[in-house]
């Protein structure tokens, strides 16, 4: 009896990506993914499902790499100026290709309330837990929401931004984050 064969998840959603980034989001069907991958329409569904569901790892793996490298360059207990600025911090160190591939994608997939959802509740947690009238949190929203529109802006071609623009002008955005205590 032969052995049943191995999909890497992994794989599978790198394969999203680059069929997405190569022919648009209209190309990405489950026997477009299979055969990019290399694998079954059955396998594809065995592993990951539906559509809805391969879109649903692929997000949640954005978040979850986006998380882990924010996590880097904090404590677990960090406060809210100390998260906002690793997130400053994380999104100025995502290279060309990866921005105009997660633009391009959320873009797409924010036109399905399903998605969106998933997105908003991942925005809303960053700011869970503090006072929204809080000088902090208003200065680390401010920053956060400056370099979300600085990120969009190139990623999806709206202004040409060389690295050395890049590289001040999120310099810029972690100066916006001051660390005096929290007064409204």
């Amino acid at each position: 009896m032969a052995r049943p064969r191995t999909i890497d998840r992994e794989n599978v959603l790198d394969c999203v990506e680059q069929l997405v980034h190569r022919e648009g989001v209209a190309a990405l069907t489950l026997d477009a993914v299979a055969r990019e991958a290399g694998i079954t329409k059955g396998g594809l569904q065995y592993c990951f499902g539906s559509k809805d569901d391969l879109m649903t790892a692929l997000i949640d793996r954005w978040l979850a790499a986006f998380d882990a490298s924010v996590a880097r360059h904090i404590g677990p207990d960090a406060g809210i100026i100390d998260r906002a600025r690793a997130y400053v911090l994380t999104i100025s160190q995502i290279d060309d290709t990866t921005q105009a591939r997660m633009a391009g994608m959320l873009v797409t997939l924010l036109q399905s309330p399903k998605y969106l959802q998933k997105i908003r509740a991942w925005y809303a947690g960053w700011f869970n837990g503090s006072d929204p009238d809080c000088r902090e949190a208003r200065q680390a929203r401010t920053a956060i929401f400056a370099a979300e529109g600085a990120f969009f802006l190139r990623s999806l071609d709206f202004l040409e931004m060389d690295q050395e623009w890049w590289k001040t002008t999120f310099a810029d955005f972690q100066r916006l984050i001051l660390s005096d205590p929290c007064t409204p």
